[in-house]
């Protein structure tokens, strides 16, 4: 596994690299052999740390986890439970997901970043715009899965919404997380 460890406002000694190269091979390896690639950023806000660590368990898989903490290795002992932790409940569906990806079936797809917003204080300065400005441009894919896939893939990326092709209709759905805490479930009807 290829592991970046990368800090912002923050200078990560080499004990602390050390033990995150000691440490989280170990623990994502408990569930998944042969993971591609992981990073770890760790940065402060005040006096706390916080860990972001992510790690592609496969091509397409994403696992995210996050911590935070007075101190770099408290919060790094918390995002990493929580990765495990989503890894370990979704063990045996990633492992037989990992046979059913083809890329025959995930339509290509072009993916925007857009500018956020500034604030204007002054009422007489507010120009409106009616498009965005984009700041990026990268090609993606919308994969071919069932709700209950696409469910799982936002749970192990922590994203608040996933876009798929649903694989029963083939039309395009979106799951995403209501703000009472469940999943709401988007389908759209044809000819309605």
């Amino acid at each position: 596994m290829q592991l970046s460890v990368k800090g912002k406002q923050v200078d990560i000694g080499d004990a602390l690299r050390t033990h995150i190269e000691d440490t989280l091979p170990d623990a994502i390896g408990k569930y998944f052999d042969n993971t591609t690639d992981a990073t770890v950023t760790i940065s402060k806000d005040g006096g706390r740390f916080s860990v972001d660590i992510q790690v592609h368990v496969s091509k397409r898989v994403l696992v995210h986890g996050h911590g935070a903490g007075n101190d770099a290795y408290g919060a790094l002992e918390e995002a990493t439970e929580h990765a495990t932790k989503r890894l370990r409940r979704y063990k045996r569906r990633l492992r037989d997901h990992k046979h059913k990806l083809s890329t025959a079936e995930a339509l290509p797809a072009l993916q925007y970043v857009l500018q956020a917003e500034a604030e204007v204080s002054n009422d007489d300065d507010i120009h409106e715009q009616d498009d965005p400005i984009i700041v990026a441009e990268m090609p993606t894919q919308v994969e071919s899965m069932t709700v209950g896939e696409a469910t799982m893939r936002m749970d192990l990326a922590n994203h608040p919404a996933f876009l798929f092709r649903n694989a029963k209709n083939g039309r395009i759905n979106m799951v995403y997380v209501r703000p009472d805490g469940n999943i709401g479930w988007v389908d759209p009807q044809s000819g309605a």
